[in-house]
């Protein structure tokens, strides 16, 4: 399915995302220690749920709601950021990060943003691959931007893609 077709139904079993808020963070925070190498913050995260310039979105388990993958999204005039897309590893290689990343284009794109910017980590060839074929371009990098565990840095690639 093309990302930009993307529809609700595209979610099986009812797993269709929701918006999370200030009641969700000790959730957000369990999913952010299982799911993400480099977790957000609790205060960070709490932050984000309680700004208005910022969506987080939650795929739960229809089964106990677990948390099985995250999207936090800024708006910004005219563009839309994704700060953070992450699934948990046991959930990984179902396709939610494509669905995920469908929901926030179209929540971005309901919302007026006219682009929606990324950046991540250039060692992240799956995620990278991810966005290119969602129609992604690079459009340019920041050097030594993360730090790696053994202390040297790691470029950030920035990219983006047109929502109008």
């Amino acid at each position: 399915m093309s990302i930009d077709a993307f529809h609700p139904e595209a979610f099986t079993s009812g797993a269709i995302p929701v918006r999370l808020d200030a009641d969700d963070l000790p959730v957000l925070m369990a999913f952010e220690r299982r799911a993400n190498d480099d977790a957000w913050s609790e205060a960070l995260l709490e932050a984000a749920l309680r700004d208005d310039g910022y969506a987080v979105w939650g795929i739960r388990s229809a089964e106990d709601s677990t948390l099985w993958a995250v999207a936090i999204l800024a708006y910004l005039p005219f563009d839309a950021e994704l700060q953070s897309i992450c699934v948990l590893p046991d959930a990984r290689r179902q396709g939610l990060a494509w669905k995920m990343l469908g929901w926030v284009m179209r929540c971005a794109r309901a919302q007026g943003a006219e682009r929606l910017l990324l950046e991540l980590r250039e060692s992240n060839l799956a995620a990278r691959r991810l966005y290119e074929r969602a129609g992604f371009r690079i459009d340019g990098q920041r050097r030594g931007y993360y730090r790696r565990d053994d202390g040297r840095g790691e470029d950030a690639l920035l990219m983006s893609r047109d929502l109008i």
